[in-house]
C-alpha cells in the first residue's frame, strides 16, 4: 500500500522471566499495518498472539517483558515510551477491545459510567458532551441509547462486546487492536459483529488488528494475514493470497482443520500432535516435527520467510535454489 505505515512493528521480541531460562512468546515478529487496513492474525492456542498483541499495545504485565525490536506507531517508538506517554496515545490514537467483554468491563458500573470515565481521563468535557458522544457511538455498533443505564450483567454477550468497541471508538481512533473479541460469541452473533466491525473500519477509516484462533473468520474480511507458531510469523501476505494458495504445510493444515459448507464432503484432516513447549523449542524449524513434508534439513536449519509470489513463507521448500517439493 502506498504512505508510510501507520504502525511498523520491527524484530518484536516478547520474554517470559520463568526459572533460569526465559520463555520467548514472541520471537522477531515484524510487519506493518497501514491507514485503514484490516490485518488479521491467526494460530492455535499458545502460539503467542495475544502476547504479540499486548506487547504492541504497551500492556503487558510481569513476568512478560519485551526484550527486544521496536514498534513504531505514527513515527513514535511506542517500546521506548512512559506511561505519562502512553497515556496521551491510549484510546485517542489506539485502543483495544478485550477478548471477554464481561471481564473488561466494570461489572458494578453501568456502561453510561464506564464511557464517562474513559471520556474524563482523556479530555475536559460537559456532561452533554459525554452523553451526546455515549450515544452516537452506541447507535455506531447498533444498541439503543436506553441501554446507558444498562449494566454488563444486563447485556447479551453480543452486547458487550458491541459496547466495548463502542467504547475503543469514544475518541475515533487510527487503530482498533482486537484480542478474540469473537471467541465467547455462537457462530450467527460472530458473523454478525465482524460484519459490523468491518462496515464500521469503512465508514470511519480506522485500521484494525483482529486476533483469532479461527482462520475462516478472517476469510472474508482481512486485507493482510498473519500466520503464526510458536511464537513466530510463519506465513503472511495479502489474505485472499494465503487462503487461495497456502505456501507453508502449517497453514494448509489450519485450512483443512475447518469444514466448508459449500462443495463435496471432505474428510477434516487436521494437523497430528500440539505445539512445542515454548521453553523447550525444537531445533531447526519449529513445526517440523508435526510437518507431513519435513526432511533432514529441517531438524537442523531455521528457515527464514521466503518470499512466494506476494506472500512470505517459513520453509525451507520454499528457500531461495531449492527445486520445487511436491507438496
Amino acid at each position: 500500500m502506498p504512505g508510510a505505515p501507520l504502525l511498523s512493528v520491527k524484530d518484536l521480541r516478547v520474554e517470559y522471566a520463568t526459572g533460569d531460562q526465559p520463555v520467548k512468546a514472541v520471537d522477531g515478529v515484524s510487519f506493518d499495518v497501514h491507514n485503514g487496513e484490516f490485518v488479521g492474525v491467526v494460530g492455535e492456542s499458545g502460539c503467542g498472539k495475544s502476547t504479540m498483541l499486548f506487547a504492541i499495545a504497551r500492556l503487558l504485565s510481569p513476568p512478560a517483558e519485551i526484550a527486544g525490536g521496536s514498534v513504531e506507531f505514527s513515527g513514535r517508538n511506542l517500546v521506548t515510551m512512559t506511561e505519562k506517554e502512553l497515556n496521551v496515545l491510549r484510546w485517542r490514537d489506539y485502543s483495544v477491545v478485550m477478548q471477554s467483554a464481561m471481564n473488561a468491563l466494570n461489572p458494578v458500573a453501568s456502561i453510561a459510567a464506564q464511557f464517562a470515565d474513559t471520556m474524563k481521563a482523556h479530555g475536559r468535557y460537559s456532561r452533554q458532551e459525554i452523553h451526546d458522544r455515549s450515544v452516537e457511538v452506541l447507535q455506531l455498533v447498533g444498541i439503543d441509547q436506553i441501554h446507558l443505564k444498562s449494566y454488563p450483567h444486563q447485556l447479551s454477550g453480543g452486547m458487550r462486546q458491541r459496547a466495548m468497541i463502542a467504547m475503543a471508538l469514544l475518541f475515533t481512533p487510527d487503530l482498533v487492536i482486537m484480542d478474540e473479541p469473537t471467541s465467547a460469541l455462537d457462530v450467527v452473533a460472530q458473523r454478525s459483529l465482524m460484519v459490523q466491525i468491518k462496515e464500521l473500519q469503512q465508514r470511519l477509516g480506522f485500521a484494525v488488528i483482529f486476533v483469532t484462533h479461527d482462520m475462516s473468520l478472517v476469510s472474508h474480511f482481512s486485507d493482510q494475514l498473519l500466520v503464526m507458531y510458536a511464537g513466530q510469523v510463519i506465513e503472511t501476505g495479502p489474505t485472499r493470497a494465503v487462503f487461495d494458495s497456502p505456501a507453508h504445510p502449517y497453514s494448509r493444515g489450519l485450512l483443512d482443520a475447518f469444514p466448508s459448507i459449500r462443495g463435496p464432503r471432505v474428510e477434516l484432516t487436521g494437523i497430528p500432535g500440539s505445539p512445542p513447549d515454548l521453553a523447550r523449542l525444537p531445533a531447526g524449524c519449529r513445526f517440523q516435527p508435526r510437518c507431513p513434508v519435513r526432511f533432514d534439513e529441517c531438524a537442523t536449519v531455521l528457515p527464514d520467510l521466503y518470499p512466494v509470489g506476494p506472500a512470505r513463507s517459513r520453509c525451507l521448500l520454499d528457500a531461495p535454489g531449492r527445486k520445487e517439493a511436491t507438496r
